[in-house]
């Protein structure tokens, strides 16, 4: 999967925001940058306290419905109903989420894109948006 297009110290993305630039939103937005995984607003939180122990609640929370308002960031409610988050300006992808686990993995299969292309012109339709989860469990 391609790293984001956003600086390390997410300067950028808190100025796409119209945020002020505080150490405390570049700590939370460096979290949301350098995630491989999709952290829900506890993990977001208890991440950037490890680079910045003066990280408040309050801030996180605010920084997260900021960034996602504007589109810049991505939420997810998976299976357990917990709102999770990736960085929005990452390309197309689907994700499969393990039941048991809550490991979500992220996927792109060009075979299921044009599928669902397929699938919508053969319905009159034309895709403007979509999203795919599988929600699965391993077998074996």
């Amino acid at each position: 999967m391609n790293k984001p297009f956003y600086s390390s110290e997410g300067d950028d993305l808190l100025r796409e925001a119209g945020l002020r630039i505080t150490r405390q939103r570049q700590a939370i937005a460096r979290v949301l940058i350098e995630a491989e995984d999709h952290p829900d607003a506890e993990q977001v939180l208890a991440r950037a306290r490890e680079q910045d122990a003066s990280v408040s609640q309050a801030t996180a929370y605010r920084t997260l419905a900021a960034l996602s308002e504007k589109g810049l960031i991505r939420t997810h409610t998976f299976d357990r109903g917990v709102m999770r988050f990736e960085i929005g300006n990452r390309p197309h992808h689907d994700h499969l989420i393990d039941v048991d686990t809550g490991e979500i993995r992220e996927f792109v299969s060009a075979e299921i894109e044009q599928l669902q292309r397929r699938v919508a012109e053969e319905l009159g339709y034309e895709i403007l948006a979509h999203r795919l989860e599988i929600y699965c469990r391993k077998s074996g």
